[in-house]
């Protein structure tokens, strides 16, 4: 009998091993299917900023709800996580246009049921401003509620790089339309002498002689390039002084060094990261999200 037990030990610890590497291959796929879904935006024809957006042009734009109010925005990483920065929430909105005539065959709405906060957001630099929502249940995609790809690391958006900022924010009064804006990054040494806050967390975007910007009720909303045929994130609204000031760029939190945090924390069905520098085919993007 004793035998027998020793014998079954090495069919035990090898169905265990083989029940892994089937786990693994299973999340590998999903991880490969989940970038194969994010930042394409099938009702996006062209981008002019400064004005109100299409419906379905930016289907990873979310809104975030404090007690049923309006609070900031944020972005759709995968079926039930959202990227922003740190504020207090309570429900998410998915698929919206117009806040006063919500399209009830577009939009869907979500608990939320966890928040990460980064554990080294500082109050006082708001450097590693930036969060994750876990939804209260997973969304399906449609052409009004799809995924943002995530820049990985290493990724840099040179001084110039054309982007685009989305959001409900001001003017005043607050827009009730969904609002794009486009921005050119603003290199981190020209930002540097313009702001004196920034730290290589942060990206600046912004027109210097003013106009153009993201602003308050902006913050946690996503500032995107496009890739080809993909849209990218490379910030998350984050602060400013004022709103489309001369010489006062937007601040956003730059994804790219946050990779490793966020797949560290999303267990399944992990974002799609993709390399901007341009010179990535899929293979390699899916190869990049694996390693």
């Amino acid at each position: 009998v004793g035998g027998r037990r020793t014998d079954c030990l090495p069919g035990v610890i090898l169905t265990f091993l083989l029940l892994i590497s089937s786990l693994e291959i299973t999340e590998n796929i999903k991880q490969m299917w989940t970038l194969s879904e994010c930042g394409f935006a099938p009702r996006n024809p062209k981008i002019v900023g400064g004005q109100d957006a299409s419906p379905g042009s930016w289907p990873w734009q979310v809104e975030l709800q404090l007690n049923g109010q309006f609070k900031c925005g944020g972005s759709l990483i995968n079926k039930k996580w959202v990227l922003t920065a740190l504020t207090q929430l309570t429900a998410v909105i998915l698929g919206q246009q117009n806040q006063r005539d919500r399209d009830t065959k577009t939009v869907v709405e979500r608990n939320i049921g966890k928040i990460i906060v980064h554990p080294k957001f500082s109050q006082t630099t708001i450097d590693n401003d930036i969060a994750l929502l876990r939804l209260s249940s997973p969304v399906e995609f449609t052409d009004y509620i799809r995924p943002v790809c995530l820049a990985a690391s290493g990724s840099r958006f040179n001084n110039g790089t054309d982007s685009w900022v989305t959001g409900w924010g001001n003017p005043l009064p607050r827009p009730q339309t969904l609002q794009e804006v486009k921005v050119p990054v603003i290199g981190n040494r020209q930002c540097s002498c313009l702001l004196r806050t920034v730290t290589d967390n942060m990206i600046c975007a912004g027109v210097l002689s003013g106009g153009k910007d993201s602003c308050e009720g902006d913050s946690g909303g996503p500032m995107v390039s496009k890739q080809r045929s993909r849209w990218i994130q490379s910030g998350v609204v984050s602060f400013g002084f004022g709103c489309a000031q001369p010489n006062l760029p937007g601040v956003y939190t730059r994804v790219s060094r946050y990779q490793s945090w966020i797949k560290a924390r999303i267990r399944f069905n992990k974002p799609g990261f993709i390399p901007e520098d341009g010179a990535s085919l899929i293979n390699l993007c899916i190869f990049y999200n694996l390693i």
